[in-house]
């Protein structure tokens, strides 16, 4: 399985400011930057899309997306999505004011997009691949991701406070290989983190310490305004199996 943090910043200093997830190439967890990847042909590849909630950093160029890939890869890309997320993104997003209704649109017989309500506790599979859904602890009602296939398992758990039905079933999934987990504010901007429901590094460390297996956690979700801060905390607990995740680097499990 590949996992690929998407960039959404250009330079040297690359900040996370969007979140996105390219899986095997093909499937795509969250879609904050995919529409600024690469060119519209290799966005093209990618055939499903799960978006984790409804706050903006994590689906911004969905209509950017949809639009370079319409008609270019066979059938329609399928949407994934609660809801409550379906839902917003017709009443805000796919209106026809701020964006036509691509949910609902069709071109010469042919929809923009399929749609496919998820739920918690569900398992989709598509190209390959086995996605449990798990209800996480954050501001909006979200939606983490346990990705299996015959050979590894990663945990998405999306933006979160502290959980723990995610890591409760990572425990019982074979193969777990690593997760993916937010550190999105400093520790001394915890009320901040608690009322926002994020995690700090202390957060995270205490996350990490849910998963009784030896799995390799990468830090993602820094803040851009506070991403050095963030890294060193996190870093200064020296912990083997902590990395900080690099952008567009295609991990390997």
């Amino acid at each position: 399985m590949k996992i690929t943090l998407l960039p959404s910043s250009f330079g040297a200093d690359a900040r996370q400011h969007l979140t996105s997830y390219l899986v095997n190439g093909s499937v795509a967890i969250d879609a904050g930057s995919l529409g600024l990847y690469q060119t519209p042909a290799e966005q093209a590849a990618v055939r499903h899309v799960f978006v984790s909630h409804t706050h903006l950093d994590h689906w911004a160029t969905l209509p950017v997306f949809l639009i370079n890939v319409f008609d270019m890869g066979g059938a329609p890309v399928t949407l994934h999505a609660s809801e409550i997320v379906l839902e917003s993104l017709r009443q805000d997003v796919f209106n026809g004011r701020v964006w036509p209704k691509f949910l609902e649109m069709t071109h010469e017989g042919r929809r923009f997009v399929n749609v496919n309500t998820i739920a918690a506790g569900q398992t989709v599979q598509v190209e390959g691949l086995r996605i449990t859904l798990v209800a996480v602890d954050h501001v909006v009602p979200t939606l983490g991701f346990i990705l299996e296939d015959n050979a590894a398992a990663v945990v998405i758990p999306s933006d979160t406070a502290a959980t723990t039905e995610i890591w409760q079933r990572a425990d019982l999934t074979p193969n777990l290989k690593a997760v993916f987990l937010e550190a999105t504010l400093p520790n001394n901007l915890a009320g901040l983190a608690d009322v926002t429901k994020h995690l700090t590094p202390a957060g995270f460390v205490k996350e990490m310490q849910k998963v009784s297996r030896p799995v390799t956690f990468f830090a993602v979700h820094l803040s851009a305004r506070a991403k050095d801060q963030v890294a060193a905390e996190l870093l200064a607990h020296r912990l083997p199996n902590l990395k900080i995740a690099d952008f567009g680097k295609a991990y390997e499990f």
